[in-house]
Order: structure tokens, then C-alpha cells, then sequence
């Protein structure tokens, strides 16, 4: 599971708001609670995070494949796990704010860019009026000060390669698997009759074990029937 499936999954959603307004009712509630939930108990931020992890079939990568909604929670148990980062955040690190001025996690997104000063994330539940309540999923660009920490997720990147390279791959297997039948002996069960096959020229007894080309067969057949 790659950062950029995670937050290709952010993305589509985004414009996605909970209806009605200041309810909390949103399908990523939904979702986490197994039913339709809405008041002021139900805030979704991190239930949206949660969210883009099972979609993207990475759920383990969130909690450990068990649920929270409470920012602290998250946070501490990722810090537990070794994977928390302080600065040189990454597209899809895991990051908490608060808005307050206070050092507890009140909020969460997914990063998408970190400049060093400025991060952008995605989040749910935001808004302009609201930065940890605001019902909708947005793009946000917030100054470092806000950050109170992150976690970095286990991510497995996912190594592409070219066409040229996924041939040259295939044809370096070929090449191995060929010098390796090329160098197995003749079983002793046919050392005999292989010799008898050299004997009349049928074969050079060369390469005994190799796959035969087209070309080879051939030949080797007119070698046996003329006359």
C-alpha cells in the first residue's frame, strides 16, 4: 500500500459534506459505527482518516486494524509503535493539530505537501469557520505552529518499472534458467543411449539438458531419418 493510494482516496472525496449542516451525519460515521449517527459525540475528522484506510484495503495501517476516533488515542498508539516524525512531513503522514494554542491532538488530516513552513493536508470535518468542526472535506494549508504531531504510516512503495526493464527482467530469468538446465548432466538412465545419438550426429552433445530451439529440432530430426 502506497502514500499515494491512500490520499487518491482523500481526494475524491473532497467537496463531500455531512448533512444535515452541524450534524455530523456523513457516511464515514456511518461507516465507522455500522449505523447513522449525528450530534455533537459523533466529530468525524479522524473517522474520515479512517475511512481512506479501509478503502484502500490498508487498515492496518491506522491503529493497527482497530478503531478510534479520539485524536490522542491515535497518536499516542503510533508513538508507541515508533512511528511518530517531527518535521520533514511527507504526502501521507498522519498529522494532528490544535488550534488552541494548546499542545493536545484536536484534529487530524493527511498530509499531501510540507514546505517546511506551511503543511497542506486533507481533512474531514473542516471548514473555513470552522478549522476542527467545519463538516466537509477540504484541502487545508496551515502554518507549522498548529501541528502538535504526526505518525508516519508503513507504507510500501511500490516499485515501478519500465517496459524496457520488465523485459530486460524476463530476459535475464530466461538466461539463468537456460544456463542452468545447460549445465545438468545427462541421468544416467540415457547416458547410453545419448552417446549412441552423439555417435551417429544426430547431436554435437553439447548442452545436453538445454531446451532445444525450433531450429535445433529440426535438425537434429534430418540428422536421424536421411538415409
Amino acid at each position: 500500500m502506497t502514500a499515494e493510494r491512500v490520499l487518491e482516496a482523500a481526494r475524491a472525496e473532497l467537496g463531500t459534506k455531512e448533512s444535515p449542516p452541524d450534524s455530523n451525519k456523513c457516511k464515514y460515521n456511518t461507516a465507522y459505527y455500522g449505523r447513522e449517527v449525528s450530534g455533537s459525540g459523533y466529530p468525524w475528522c479522524a473517522a474520515f482518516v479512517w475511512w481512506c484506510f479501509q478503502r484502500t484495503g490498508a487498515a492496518k495501517l491506522y491503529f493497527g486494524g482497530g478503531r478510534t476516533a479520539y485524536c490522542p488515542t491515535l497518536l499516542n498508539y503510533h508513538k508507541a509503535q515508533g512511528q511518530a516524525v517531527q518535521g520533514g512531513y511527507k504526502p501521507g503522514d498522519i498529522v494532528f493539530f490544535n488550534f488552541q494554542g494548546q499542545k493536545n491532538p484536536a484534529h487530524v488530516g493527511i498530509c499531501e505537501s510540507w514546505d517546511g513552513q506551511y503543511i497542506i493536508t486533507i481533512d474531514g470535518n473542516t471548514g473555513a469557520g470552522n478549522d476542527a468542526n467545519g463538516g466537509a472535506v477540504l484541502r487545508r494549508r496551515r502554518h507549522k505552529k498548529y501541528i502538535v504531531g504526526a505518525y508516519r504510516p508503513a507504507y510500501k512503495e511500490e516499485i515501478r518499472m519500465s517496459e524496457e526493464q520488465v523485459r530486460k527482467l524476463v530476459r535475464d530469468e530466461l538466461a539463468r534458467v537456460e544456463a542452468e538446465s545447460a549445465a545438468r548432466p545427462v541421468p544416467d538412465w540415457a547416458k547410453e543411449l545419448y552417446a549412441e545419438v552423439v555417435a551417429r550426429g544426430i547431436t554435437d552433445g553439447s548442452r545436453p539438458m538445454a531446451a532445444a530451439t525450433r531450429l535445433e529440432t529440426a535438425i537434429m530430426v534430418h540428422s536421424a531419418t536421411k538415409p
